[in-house]
């Protein structure tokens, strides 16, 4: 099979989220997938993405291409979040537009919606309040990028459509004690505090912030589903000045209880010791996913068995990841 002959480019394909999206086209039957290293494109060189797209004959495009990072990483490098977003962002969807592509998906975040935004998070609480301030730069670029998409749409009559996930987690995630988001950042931690023996770990934060956790294989599924999607349907549960949709499991759980889980799954008997001088960054961050779930999609990995998969993937590739 080859998906109907789509050519279909996944920016961003080593990071968590394009691989687990390659291996779902993959899975599908999809057999013309384009993909580029960073040394052959370079995504912040507007004219080497104009010439990637007139080198090629491209009908669909993921935008997954993304600086990332947890609370320290945003806290630290602010400029190069804001500036690097985007940049990758701009040189892509006008790319697109201009090759004549068609369909695009743009991968945005939770962080997007104010601080204190009313919980769950609906797809209209966008622009309603102030954005937490950890990773406040992060958050503009990729509301920029909402925006793009619904520009090119209103003034070109593109199918520019964007995905905002909840926390990810899960293979070729970021395993970095510090620049990595809270997940695999613990993880990391909990795992080597064991090999070591040590009698405690301390976590950010007072543990009280509540998190929603999605398993990066589940964001795959949804992304090709809602890329697919019926343009009636679709147009039936968005609107042009609000075309996001919110992925994720309706369901969270607070930082401890994802320290707990983890020192479970992992096998660690040691303390936890929370550090409340350190952000806890927003206080809780829930996604209302009954738009997609009117849709017609539903995520299929539970926390814990996604922990133990994540886990099991991190054993097998520790030794060549970043320390």
């Amino acid at each position: 099979m080859d998906g109907g002959g789509k050519t279909i480019f996944v920016a961003g394909h080593r990071g968590m989220v394009g691989s687990a999206i390659v291996r779902r086209l993959r899975e599908l039957g999809h057999g013309r997938i384009l993909t580029a290293d960073r040394g052959a494109l370079d995504l912040l060189d507007q004219a080497a993405v104009l010439r990637f797209f007139g080198e090629h004959r491209i009908d669909q495009v993921y935008l997954a291409a993304a600086k990332v990072g947890g609370i320290h990483a945003n806290n630290t490098y602010p400029a190069e979040f804001i500036h690097e977003n985007l940049l990758i962002q701009s040189n892509l969807i006008h790319a697109a537009h201009v090759a004549d592509v068609d369909r695009l998906l743009f991968l945005g975040s939770s962080c997007i919606y104010p601080k204190h935004a009313e919980q769950p998070m609906r797809e209209d609480a966008l622009l309603t309040g102030v954005l937490e301030p950890t990773n406040e730069p992060y958050a503009i670029a990729k509301i920029a990028g909402i925006k793009m998409c619904e520009s090119y749409n209103r003034q070109y009559g593109r199918r520019y459509r964007s995905v905002m996930p909840t926390n990810l987690y899960g293979p070729n995630d970021n395993f970095h004690p510090e620049n990595a988001h809270v997940l695999p950042a613990l993880m990391r931690r909990l795992h080597e505090a064991k090999a070591a023996s040590s009698p405690a770990v301390t976590v950010w934060g007072t543990g009280r912030a509540m998190r929603e956790f999605l398993h990066v294989d589940d964001m795959a599924r949804a992304s090709v589903f809602v890329m697919e999607m019926d343009d009636a349907v679709y147009a039936q549960n968005t609107r042009p000045d609000l075309s996001h949709i919110n992925v994720g499991t309706g369901e969270d759980c607070t930082i401890r209880q994802l320290a707990e889980s983890l020192a479970r799954v992992i096998g660690y008997e040691g303390a936890l010791e929370f550090d409340s001088s350190k952000p806890d960054g927003t206080p809780r961050k829930l996604m209302d996913v009954s738009r997609l779930r009117t849709m017609g999609w539903r995520p299929e990995i539970d926390l814990e068995d996604g922990l133990h998969q994540t886990y099991r993937w991190f054993l097998e590739n520790n030794a060549t990841l970043r320390r």
